[in-house]
């Protein structure tokens, strides 16, 4: 009976402090390129790109500066922060993917963090897929590419997806 009424006494409160971690509004507070390269499968899911919360931001910060330091101190990066080259990557990627006979057809997003490029979205094939990851690679300065993409548009897709209005 005790146990009934104290659970009857904290329940709003948990469930007000759960809303309220839910609404906690998401933003690119790191400003990392995200970029849609082609719109070919409209129904393709959306990827969230590099939108984080507050408390996540804060998660991020210290390994973030030390990721993007680890670059320079290994001696593969000029600049001593890998995060820098980012804004000139992502247009390279961008330019490139869209030279990719087919692309057309699929829904292709692009994050850049750290010279690493994410490709998310939607392609018709897996040989398409193939060209969009060696294009990326082929683009200076990139280090690794990460291809979340998925063939068509059923499923559950390997990305993070952008959550509705």
């Amino acid at each position: 009976m005790m146990r009934a009424a104290f659970l009857a006494m904290m329940l709003p409160g948990l469930l007000s402090a759960g809303a309220g971690a839910a609404a906690e509004p998401k933003r690119n507070w790191f400003d990392d390129p995200f970029v849609q390269v082609a719109a070919g499968l409209p129904s393709c899911p959306v990827p969230e790109g590099p939108l984080y919360t507050e408390a996540e931001r804060r998660q991020q910060m210290h390994s973030r500066l030390e990721r993007g330091t680890s670059c320079w101190l290994a001696g593969r990066c000029a600049d001593s922060n890998a995060y820098r080259y980012d804004k000139a990557i992502a247009p390279k990627v961008q330019a490139a993917l869209a030279r990719v006979p087919g692309v057309r057809r699929a829904s292709v997003w692009i994050t850049v963090q750290r010279r690493w490029v994410y490709l998310q979205g939607c392609v018709p094939s897996a040989g398409l897929a193939r060209r969009l990851e060696r294009a990326a690679r082929a683009v200076p300065d990139v280090e690794l590419v990460v291809p979340d993409l998925m063939q068509g548009t059923r499923g559950r897709p390997p990305y993070p997806v952008l959550a509705p209005p």
